[in-house]
């Protein structure tokens, strides 16, 4: 299994010739590699509805045919655009012909502004533990540092993790760091950092807080296999 960081939190697994993307914000994202027209990806997942995660997935579904799988009420909303969705809720897992998706809690919110000055309430925020070829990766979207990520590790064994590490709207590094110890993943990588300044950090601080656990820094369009 491939998995590659394409900045801010967007993942990208091939699996099985299969190609999955977690959170494509990919236009107005300036670290980002990728161009919408380039990927025709077979399932999209989103953490929560924010512009800088649910970013691109009505183009690219439209164009793709792509699943979109995500918390209920985001895939409604998506659903009424068209798409082809898949809801699911906290806790719940579906074994799908690319992979067995579970979302999990995320301490976050979860809506989308319109450029009418709404917001449209899309559901709780959410992480997502993705299994397939024997392998466990775990993205926790936005969230804050709650203890039971703990139980996450403990119930699903976690090959490679994505903590995000940005502070002001997530956890901060050393937070970050503490969430990993709790998860304890075979390798840990930080995302939703350095994509706008109020989110700037140095990603070598929090892998300088690891202590034993392996982390890995990756820039945009590199990958790990799995």
């Amino acid at each position: 299994m491939k998995v590659s960081y394409h900045g801010h939190s967007i993942i990208k697994i091939e699996s099985n010739g299969k190609t999955i993307l977690i959170d494509p914000f990919i236009t107005g994202n300036s670290l980002t590699d990728l161009k919408v027209e380039d990927l025709n990806p077979d399932a999209i997942i989103l953490t929560h509805g924010h512009g800088d995660h649910l970013g691109d997935t009505i183009a690219l579904a439209k164009k793709s045919g792509a699943l979109v799988v995500g918390l209920a009420e985001v895939a409604s909303y998506l659903g009424w655009k068209g798409l082809k969705t898949h809801g699911m809720n906290i806790g719940g897992a579906y074994q799908f012909d690319f992979g067995t998706v579970k979302f999990t809690p995320a301490f976050h919110s979860s809506g989308y502004i319109t450029e009418q000055n709404e917001i449209i309430y899309l559901g709780m925020p959410a992480g997502v533990l993705f299994m397939n070829e024997g392998k466990t990766i775990y993205h926790a979207g936005d969230t804050s540092l709650f203890s039971d990520m703990k139980l996450i590790g403990e119930r699903h064994p976690i090959d490679l993790a994505f903590l995000p590490i940005g502070d002001n709207f997530t956890m901060g590094p050393e937070d970050a760091a503490y969430a990993a110890k709790l998860i304890n993943p075979k390798t840990v990588v930080p995302i939703h950092y350095n994509t706008f300044p109020i989110i700037k950090q140095d990603p070598n601080k929090f892998i300088g807080f690891l202590d034993n656990i392996n982390g890995k820094i990756l820039n945009p369009g590199e990958a790990i296999e799995i």
